[in-house]
């Protein structure tokens, strides 16, 4: 086996036929933990010849823990169940974790709009402007890792965001974004789901700041903005909506009205 592949997926029978479609190759071990499914999705997984875990027990950490504890290969491949990653990434993940020092990896994130808002459209735009000079295991909904990595992130804890857990478990140096390794990723396709998901977001970075897990590279800091804006990567369009939903984003997560919890969700 080249790699394992853990998909934790809740009622993902929609988008999981998709995912696990884009990973057939003989090489690769994946399992699909199934954690309180109400829906099809242990049919779907089962129907594309993959492992599956059922469990009643709601959370994606949790179905991850399964799902790793079931595998026997490095390296190991965590992703959404809504994300699409082909074999040929997955191997060229792979082949970068054998380099010395290299602990844990990403692809490049290619992001599929079609069907969102142009609210929503335009506060993607932005933070993904502003994210990109820093990004590398989170929010691209794959990370890789090999046993001494592993090692230093599991067992996974019950945190909201388990891949900002394990982006800030390593440095710049014993991380990598592989460049011949993409990930499809579908952003939320309405403001109100933009505005769920940042606060889930906030919370889960807030979550891993008090748990002594602080962001390495710090915040992102809005005085950049500017810069984008002055040379025309953005526009002061989209710089205003973006603002609007950073200061609506603030006090939803204040409120703990983020729409999300430990409940039984795979994102």
């Amino acid at each position: 086996m080249i790699a394992s592949v853990v998909v934790p997926a809740h009622n993902e029978e929609a988008v999981l036929g998709r995912c696990l479609a884009s990973l057939r190759d003989p090489g690769l071990d994946v399992v699909v933990i199934a954690n309180a499914c109400t829906d099809g999705t242990a049919a779907i997984a089962r129907e594309a010849g993959v492992r599956v875990i059922e469990t009643p027990t709601p959370g994606k950490a949790h179905a991850i823990r399964l799902g790793d504890e079931s595998c026997t290969t490095f390296p190991r491949i965590y992703m959404d169940a809504d994300v699409e990653v082909s074999a040929s990434s997955v191997r060229a993940l792979a082949a970068a974790l054998a380099r010395p020092g290299i602990l844990a990896a990403a692809p490049v994130p290619s992001w599929e709009l079609s069907g969102v808002g142009w609210a929503a459209r335009r506060v993607h735009r932005v933070h993904d402007a502003l994210l990109a000079p820093t990004r590398a295991l989170a929010g691209v909904g794959v990370y890789a890792l090999t046993a001494e990595g592993h090692a230093r992130v599991f067992p996974l804890p019950d945190v909201i965001s388990d891949d900002g857990w394990v982006h800030r478990a390593f440095t710049a140096e014993e991380r990598v974004v592989v460049r011949e390794a993409t990930s499809v990723v579908r952003p939320a396709r309405t403001l109100r789901a933009e505005l769920r998901r940042r606060a889930r977001v906030r919370r889960g970075n807030r979550e891993l700041s008090n748990l002594g897990r602080p962001a390495p590279e710090g915040g992102l800091r809005l005085g950049s903005l500017r810069g984008l804006v002055l040379d025309r990567t953005v526009s002061p369009i989209d710089a205003l909506v973006y603002l609007t939903v950073v200061a609506l984003t603030r006090v939803r997560a204040l409120n703990g009205r983020s729409g999300w919890g430990r409940d039984g969700s795979s994102r």
